[in-house]
């Protein structure tokens, strides 16, 4: 993976992350970096499973891949969000 790649997944994973935080109600007791990192990890794996269904590249604006990645960063958060809570 180049240095433009990494540095891609870092911004869409804070976006991803950002956003995943945005729709979910109440108060999450994470921190920024975890955010960040939940967020990279859904982009990579919504990509992944967008690729695998077939809807990953497609012309204009791929609302599904950002849906699934944005569903995955929504339950990675709210998982961490129970562990954290319960430690």
């Amino acid at each position: 993976m180049e240095i433009s790649g990494i540095i891609s997944a870092i911004v869409i994973g804070l976006v991803i992350g950002a956003l995943a935080r945005l729709v979910l109600p109440g108060r999450q007791r994470i921190g920024v970096l975890w955010t960040i990192a939940v967020g990279i990890i859904a982009a990579l794996i919504g990509t992944a499973l967008a690729a695998a269904l077939g809807v990953a590249d497609t012309d204009g604006v791929d609302w599904l891949e950002l849906l699934l990645q944005l569903a995955l960063a929504a339950l990675g958060v709210t998982l961490l969000d129970r562990v954290k809570s319960r430690a």
